[in-house]
């Protein structure tokens, strides 16, 4: 019988899934039993291999990180799910945690950082990697942005930061796979909530909450 943390491994780089695989494979209790390149294959893989773990990026073509989340989590609501983002700003961690992910790592933590993850989250404790649940400033614009930013939908948060990325419309629209006109309502639906008329000041609040680098 095979007592192995079964992980399922969804990240779009291949280089990156192989180094992951890699440094699981020190571990003598944890088997990567498959590989996905995007949220919606790994939404068909959780289904017919039923993994004790999906480690899982944020930053992916189609639906994204975050929605996969939201998926997996709507077909099995004791799912766990490890965040291992290049991201290590509040927004991302806590959009993450709420959307139902048991943990969240940086890809710039320390190697033993992922097999110790995946080993508590399967002992049914949530793991988040030290230091990244700190409260980043005390100024009440950033709080009021971030507010307002935690009730957008999973669609409005990625064209947001899409946007924020100097990405057009068009764009947008052809890298998450939906209509132009339906990006453009969204666009009219985030400049209203966060009561702003311009794309700079966009990606001025994208800067100010961490979402954004200089």
């Amino acid at each position: 019988m095979n007592s192995k943390i079964k992980v399922l491994l969804v990240d779009d780089h291949a280089v990156v899934r192989a180094g992951f695989k890699l440094l699981l494979a020190t571990s003598s209790n944890i088997e990567v039993v498959a590989e996905a390149e995007s949220g919606e294959q790994s939404i068909q893989l959780y289904q017919s291999c039923q993994p004790d773990i999906v480690v899982l990026d944020l930053s992916m073509p189609g639906i994204g990180g975050l929605e996969t989340i939201k998926r997996l989590v709507q077909r099995n609501e004791k799912i766990n799910i490890l965040v291992f983002s290049v991201h290590d700003e509040q927004v991302y961690i806590t959009r993450a945690l709420n959307a139902g992910a048991k943990g969240y790592i940086t890809k710039n933590s320390a190697p033993e950082i992922l097999p110790e993850a995946i080993e508590s989250i399967y002992n049914g404790q949530r793991y988040v990697e030290q230091g990244l649940l700190k409260q980043n400033g005390n100024k009440a614009s950033e709080h009021d942005f971030q507010s307002v930013i935690q009730t957008f939908s999973t669609r409005e948060f990625d064209i947001f930061r899409l946007l924020a990325k100097g990405l057009t419309a068009h764009k947008i629209a052809d890298e998450l796979c939906l209509g132009y006109k339906t990006v453009a309502n969204y666009v009219t639906q985030i400049k209203k909530k966060l009561q702003v008329s311009s794309i700079a000041e966009l990606a001025h609040i994208a800067i100010l909450l961490g979402i954004m680098k200089h």
